[in-house]
């Protein structure tokens, strides 16, 4: 398929006079301090004793038609830092210049990197050229101010160009710390960039421009080669629209449109959100499979143009799915999407996203059940019996597919079908029964007192909330037990610390109270306690051993089945 591949140094990518330019409409630069910070401990690294020989940066995807002029298609982030790293050593340089430290050996030595890394005084017309174009929102801050090591401005930026001035800053207080302002620090300068450039690799892929770029991407992804879904839906759609009869205007709407969904969602969450729209709509894509889905199905710039605007109007709803705390939502959507997002469960989103395109504004009630429903099945299918996923989330694809198309046109038609991955009472109280949950993760923390809470409600009808630092959660055995607990054996502690019915809410001051004290101690403060459920363990248990725990989990779970149950009967 034309593929060169090598390995090369950043001293051989950038020398002889060669080009790179960031496509127009790829994204953004976005890295911030983590991976600034990243990047230069691994290159710092390099200079310590024992050190590497060199430091490898993984793929540099290119298209070349001419082997001088190359499009990148993976790896504008790490370019660009890069000579945004060498940019700032250069202004730094500049200021000793400015300084009269060895003025004119610095000068010298600003003159030669710069044509060597960042730019060039092309031979035939004699105009500086600059080794590095990045896209259209970067391109002309990198070359009026970076380049030219101007005054950089502060108002009037966009989000990534102010991206741009912050790793220039960040970078000129590492390098400037690092060389000094002495007089030989020009020098160092100088040396430290002349080994880094034979020390910094990547394995080059280059293709040509007869290829279509999206059996590269596809190739490369193969390959092992990790390229974000939304640079690759977004290139490719572009390519579809880019045909000689389009109006610059419908580039421009198209763009604001794909602008305003990754600014909504961020470029992280898109991927995740393409798949969930799409499987809203579709037969399940596994999200390895979804970009090759899509580019089969999508073919023609009117289906482009359809696509975007579809996304354009469901990424708010999909933001505020993730989000319970969005003001789209009344208080019963509010708490299901609390738990969903408390249980780690996204197998529902797809159809969620169908339901609330048909109810939510024809018929709210419907879609207030249908997401409350399916907190009830989160529970009982994912986080008390623990089931397979892959069958459930096939579930959830037919009936959002079949909600999407008109099959099913109402709420009771969903909750039938849902029936098929409803655990029923018989299974939840078994699992049930048997549950522990590691309560030394945070998660399970936080899933362990919301059930514990949600039972004292159901009990004692108080709504304590279970977020509240005033309550604690109790461990009847203890998590370190001490000696006045080896009536237990020590093998079976460590299993039935996490039961669930080893657990209880319990308020803060009395929890520190008690400690890992003997149960006949405990007995007498749970017998004080505001909960209901803590102050009837004091009531109906003398003692408190295996059998006891059992039995308090088996009676926690009828409540539980009563509590966390659909009437599929309409």
């Amino acid at each position: 398929m034309n593929f060169n591949t090598t390995n090369a140094t950043l001293r051989q990518l950038l020398a002889n006079g060669l080009a790179y330019r960031v496509p127009p409409f790829q994204r953004d630069y976005s890295w911030g301090d983590d991976e600034w910070d990243d990047l230069w401990q691994d290159i710092v690294a390099l200079f310590e004793a024992d050190s590497e020989p060199a430091h490898y940066l993984g793929y540099l995807v290119l298209q070349s038609s001419d082997s001088k002029h190359f499009d990148i298609i993976d790896g504008q982030q790490r370019l660009a830092t890069l000579s945004i790293m060498i940019l700032a050593g250069l202004s730094h340089l500049k200021d000793l210049i400015s300084a009269g430290l060895d003025a004119d050996n610095n000068r010298r030595r600003q003159e030669q990197l710069q044509n060597s890394y960042i730019g060039y005084l092309d031979p035939v017309s004699l105009i500086a050229q600059s080794k590095l174009r990045l896209n259209r929102h970067n391109d002309r801050f990198y070359q009026t101010y970076l380049i030219p090591l101007e005054h950089l401005p502060q108002r009037g930026l966009n989000a990534s160009e102010h991206q741009l001035r912050k790793a220039f800053l960040w970078f000129k207080d590492r390098l400037k710390t690092r060389v000094g302002n002495q007089p030989n620090s020009g020098q160092n300068f100088a040396a430290f960039i002349d080994s880094l450039v034979d020390k910094l690799f990547f394995t080059v892929i280059t293709v040509t421009d007869e290829l279509n770029a999206f059996k590269v991407f596809e190739t490369l992804n193969a390959r092992g080669v990790r390229l974000s879904a939304t640079d690759l839906l977004k290139n490719y759609l572009f390519s579809l629209i880019s045909a000689p009869e389009t109006h610059e205007t419908e580039t421009r709407a198209l763009e604001e449109r794909w602008e305003r969904i990754v600014g909504l969602l961020g470029s992280e969450s898109f991927p995740e959100f393409l798949r969930v729209f799409w499987n809203s709509r579709h037969k399940l894509a596994r999200k390895s499979d979804l970009f090759k889905t899509i580019r089969r199905q999508v073919v023609s710039r009117e289906q482009a143009f359809s696509l975007v605007r579809s996304l354009d109007q469901l990424a708010e709803v999909y933001a505020a799915l993730r989000d319970p705390l969005a003001p789209l939502w009344n208080r019963q959507e509010k708490q299901a999407l609390q738990q969903l997002l408390m249980f780690s469960v996204r197998q529902p989103l797809a159809m969620l996203l169908a339901c609330h395109e048909q109810f939510f504004n024809s018929d709210r009630d419907a879609f207030t059940r249908v997401i409350e429903a399916v907190a009830v099945i989160s529970f009982r299918y994912n986080v008390i019996c623990n089931l397979q996923t892959h069958d459930q989330e096939r579930l959830y694809n037919d009936v959002a597919v079949k909600v999407s198309n008109g099959t099913y046109g109402s709420d009771q038609a969903v909750l039938t079908a849902l029936e098929a991955v409803y655990p029923n009472d018989g299974q939840f109280k078994n699992a049930f029964t048997e549950k522990e949950f590691r309560t030394a993760n945070s998660r399970n923390k936080k899933v362990v007192r919301y059930i514990l809470f949600t039972i004292e409600k159901h009990r004692s009808g108080q709504a304590f909330d279970f977020e509240s630092a005033a309550y604690n959660l109790e461990h009847i055995l203890p998590e370190n037990p001490s000696a006045a607990w080896s009536d237990i054996d020590e093998a079976k502690q460590d299993r039935l610390i996490y039961r669930l019915g080893n657990m209880t809410p319990l308020e803060t001051a009395r929890n520190r109270e008690i400690g890992n004290l003997d149960y006949p101690a405990k007995k007498s403060v749970y017998a004080q306690s505001d909960f209901q459920i803590t102050r009837a363990i004091a009531e109906h248990y003398d003692i408190w051993d295996e059998a006891k725990i059992e039995s308090r989990q088996k009676q926690l779970a009828k409540i539980a089945a009563s509590v966390w149950r659909i009437n599929f009967g309409g």
